[in-house]
This record gives structure tokens, sequence and C-alpha cells, in this order.
């Protein structure tokens, strides 16, 4: 804190197309990992927040799923996630991938931000600024300056974290005084059992690559904190057909424990203490239209109606 006794604190929203980058810059603000990366699209479905301290200012980023033009009851739920989380932070970042450019789905984005405008500052990010010769990407920051009027355009690496540093100083200077929302340790306000479940989730979508990444879902059934200091964690992974239970067990049960040890390894990390890890496959061919299944992955059921 400083000498004055001046605090800043407020929400910053993420926003962009799937697989802009989105989770890879709020976990190297934040400096763990909160939350899911992969190299598949929509993978975020919760508004995951990541809690990072900047000098005298605490800037909680909330990561939305991905916009995206929706088809399923899940897909609804998530691109209203999204615009949700927009609406409620006191500051958006919109991230853009510099070598795809401006996308269509980039523009729908613009659109709907013009509709809102004045709401909120809004900066532009260019990620993935490494693929991109520098010409190209003092061109794309023209045009969109140009479609949208951002409050400042930043040329960001969030997996090699160039420019990062300089975005995440403007956002705290941005934010408004107030006392901060977390303590000074705290790296996001999910519960824990949420988190495990997006640990174990992101393990079965790297392994099972395009078979069934988006019809699946985990949950964690139970917690228990035992007497030496572990935690056992039971989870259910509910696939929507038997066919898709037999490609996550695999032959002789072989893919359903190597997925089970990535994720252990990973809450081990996490969590810095000794985790048991138990996963029960279970099929349940509507879990889609099941609103307690949004409830645990923290969406609202009725905004995919």
């Amino acid at each position: 804190m400083s000498e004055s006794g001046t605090t800043r604190a407020g929400f910053v929203a993420l926003i962009g197309e799937p697989n802009a980058g989105k989770s890879t810059l709020l976990n190297r603000m934040v400096g763990a990992k909160v939350s899911i990366v992969t190299h598949k699209v929509q993978t975020t479905r919760a508004r995951i927040r990541g809690v990072c301290m900047a000098g005298d200012a605490q800037i909680v980023f909330v990561d939305t799923p991905g916009i995206f033009r929706p088809r399923r009851r899940l897909d609804r739920a998530m691109v209203s996630a999204a615009w949700g989380g927009a609406a409620d932070a006191d500051l958006v970042v919109l991230l853009i991938e510099a070598h795809r450019g401006l996308t269509d789905g980039t523009r729908a984005i613009l659109e709907a931000l013009k509709a809102r405008e004045g709401t909120q500052p809004v900066a532009l990010a260019i990620n993935k600024i490494d693929k991109v010769k520098a010409e190209k990407l003092l061109a794309l920051a023209e045009t969109m300056n140009a479609e949208f009027p951002f409050a400042k355009t930043f040329m960001i690496s969030a997996e090699k974290g160039y420019g990062v540093e300089d975005l995440r100083d403007w956002l705290a200077g941005e934010l408004p005084e107030g006392p901060w929302y977390y303590p000074e340790d705290q790296i996001a306000d999910l519960p824990l059992r949420m988190i495990a479940a997006e640990i174990t989730r992101e393990k079965l979508t790297l392994r099972l690559h395009e078979e069934l990444p988006y019809q699946l879902t985990v949950e964690t059934e139970k917690w228990e904190e035992r007497k030496d200091g572990s935690a056992r964690i039971d989870q259910i992974v509910y696939v929507a057909r038997d066919g898709h239970k037999g490609i996550l067990l695999g032959h002789g049960g072989e893919t359903i424990k190597a997925i089970s040890k990535a994720a252990r390894e990973e809450m081990i990390e996490f969590l810095g203490r000794p985790v048991h890890l138990f996963l029960q496959v279970k099929v349940r061919p509507n879990w889609l239209e099941e609103a307690e299944r949004y409830s645990e992955m923290g969406l609202d059921f009725k905004d995919g109606d």
C-alpha cells in the first residue's frame, strides 16, 4: 500500500473470440494457473475470476467464455455469461489474434460493443504479436481503432509475456479508488471444488483431442480433508453416450488412469499438499439439458433459452 494509503480495486473483463488467448493472459497476469488452457476453442465455460496485485491496485480479472455464434443451450449460456461478465466490469479488454486480424466474429463483437459504448472504457490487446511482422501489426491497430474508439491499444504475447506488464499497469491506473475485494494473497474466487473440476476437464480435453471435448462435464462430488493434511477428491465425469464412456475409459482403463494421474499431479502442485483423486464416469444422455449441471459450471441454465 502507498504512503497515502490510497488503494484501487475493480473488475476487468477479458472478451474476444474463442482461442484468442484470454485464459493464457489471465494466468500470466495472476502468476498462477486459474483458468483452463488448451489448444481447443470454447474451453472456458464459466466466468473465472483471477486476482492480480499491481502495486496499490487489485485487478480482478473475469475470464469469460469466448464469444461465438451459439447453437446449443450450453453455447447460449456461455455467450450470455461472457456478455454478463463484460457488463459487470469496470474495464473491458478485447483480445484479438494478430495473425487472424479483423474477422467476422470480431466484427460482431465490435457491433455489440458499439451498442454499449460509453458504459466503460474498452482497451484493445492484439495478442500473439510474435506471429506477425511489425508493419502488419500497425496496420491492424489502425484498422481496429477506425472501427471502435478504444481507450488504449496494446501489442502483447500472453504466452511469452511481451507487453503484458504495460497492459497490467495501465489497467491498475484506470481502476476506481477503493478497498481491495480480496485478501492480498488470494489468486482466485472460484471454489476449490470447481478449480479441481476444471483441472480434470482440461486433462480430459487434452487427452481426448477431437473425440468428445464438448460432450462431457466434470463435477467434484466430494471433498474430504484428511487428518494427515491430504485431500480426497471424488469427481464424476458425465458423458452423453455409452460410446463416449468407452473412449474415455480406454483399453483396460488406460485412458482414464492417465487422465487421473495428470489431474492429480496438477492438483498437488496447485494445493501444495497430497491429493487422492478418484474419477467415476457416468452416462447421462440429457446432461446438456439439466439445470443442475449448469449450476455446477457456474452458468445460468435460463440463459440458454
